[in-house]
């Protein structure tokens, strides 16, 4: 007879939680394209007490969608003046926000998450400016870690760039770079029909040194022509070094009516 199933409650409990989000301050590193991160409280305790002693405290928060961990959704990027499924951007973004393909539209995502540490697959902590990432070395780490990559998967790429989170200059590389997956690498994802992809650097690009955000080829591949959600700035530091190739990752994007993307707080949960 066979065992029964553990509930799944059971399951989710005995599972080790692994927070994949950056802190939000306003030191983090932000793209130039984006703005940046703001809190005040505009309320503090002893402002107002209540009769029987109590009293509350509440703060303005002022962030961009493309700030901190994020996720960017379908209508971030256009190319030829069109969205994913030949949308035109100009009729969609008329009266300020888009009418379609906003990050409202972006469902919850539990599924099957897969890491591919290339970092590790060249035997160093943190991967150079400006390194490329390629398909062939997603093949690669894929290999040598024992994993596929599957349909539906959300492949999670480390290149242990978060080890230059608090030098915001470099870890933004317009004067070094910053390593990332190429064009090819992006189309290696989009042939296995991943649903989404997750990088640690400020945007899942390779840039070169020198060139900055003048060029986003993965970005239109992967919205653009192949419909697949990006997710920037992660940590995936304490999951590579559990050697947690394969877990189950929640993403759960903020429903901002109309907008191109929300911060996030992604997690991979590994029974």
């Amino acid at each position: 007879m066979e065992p029964a199933a553990r509930p799944l409650w059971d399951v989710c409990a005995r599972a080790t939680i692994f927070d994949l989000g950056q802190p939000l301050d306003p030191q983090l590193p932000v793209s130039p394209n984006h703005p940046g991160f703001k809190m005040a409280l505009m309320r503090r305790h002893g402002d107002t007490v209540r009769a029987d002693g109590g009293s509350a405290a509440n703060e303005m928060i002022m962030i961009g969608g493309h700030t901190g961990t994020h996720v960017d959704a379908l209508c971030h990027v256009s190319h030829q003046g069109h969205l994913h499924g030949d949308i035109d951007a100009a009729e969609a973004q008329r009266g300020g926000r888009f009418s379609v393909l906003g990050v409202e539209t972006v469902p919850p995502i539990v599924g099957r998450g897969v890491l591919l540490d290339i970092a590790a697959l060249h035997g160093v902590d943190v991967l150079a400016p400006a390194h490329r990432i390629t398909a062939d070395e997603l093949a690669a780490a894929a290999r040598s870690q024992g994993v596929d990559v599957r349909e539906g998967d959300a492949v999670l790429i480390r290149s242990g760039w978060p080890a230059h989170w608090r030098d915001a200059e470099h870890f933004i590389g317009h004067r070094h770079g910053v390593p990332g997956p190429d064009e090819e690498a992006a189309r290696w994802l989009a042939a296995r029909k991943v649903r989404v992809t997750g990088a640690e650097t400020v945007a899942y690009e390779w840039i070169p040194a020198g060139r900055g955000h003048a060029l986003l080829p993965v970005h239109r591949v992967l919205l653009v022509e192949h419909g697949i959600y990006i997710v920037e700035m992660l940590d995936l530091t304490a999951l590579a070094a559990a050697r947690a190739y394969e877990f189950v990752f929640v993403l759960a994007p903020l429903k901002f009516v109309g907008a191109t993307g929300s911060p996030v707080r992604p997690l991979a949960l590994v029974p």
